[in-house]
């Protein structure tokens, strides 16, 4: 079952449980996805099912902190809901450690002992692909930073 099956069987199930915050979120994940979908002209695979759903937890992040900024409350709480809907969905993060796993395997693969500013673009342009989707980017321009000091 992709994940668009799903947010879709969730959708109705929280209809049908009258959760009008939870079915809201999904209607608007649902409605992210059958977009692109449309726009693509072909079905989604599942990487970029799970790009979107990330893209939807990073946007109600801003929100919240949008929302923490100005104090309002009603929409603190709105937008922690919306986050813990969709982070049902989405894919799991790695946590710092495997990420440094990955960031030692690419120095190792492309024989880099101590890394100097002028080769970070090939270090990130061999990272990136293997961990997009699975850890924030911002993470991981911060660990090969500190790799390469």
């Amino acid at each position: 079952m992709s994940k668009m099956q799903e947010v879709q069987k969730e959708m109705i199930a929280a209809m049908k449980a009258k959760d009008t915050e939870r079915k809201e979120t999904l209607t608007l994940l649902l409605s992210a996805m059958k977009a692109k979908e449309k726009d693509k002209r072909e079905d989604l695979s599942d990487e970029e099912e799970n790009t979107i759903i990330l893209k939807e937890v990073k946007q109600a992040e801003e929100s919240l902190a949008g929302a923490k900024k100005a104090e309002r409350q009603d929409l603190i709480d709105m937008n922690e809901k919306r986050i813990a809907v969709l982070k049902e969905f989405a894919p799991v993060q790695m946590d710092e450690e495997q990420i440094r796993k990955v960031i030692d395997d690419v120095f190792a693969k492309l024989d880099i002992g101590q890394a100097t500013p002028q080769d970070k673009g090939r270090i990130m342009k061999e990272l990136m692909p293997l961990v997009k989707g699975k850890a924030d980017g911002g993470l991981v321009n911060k660990l090969v930073g500190e790799k390469m000091q």
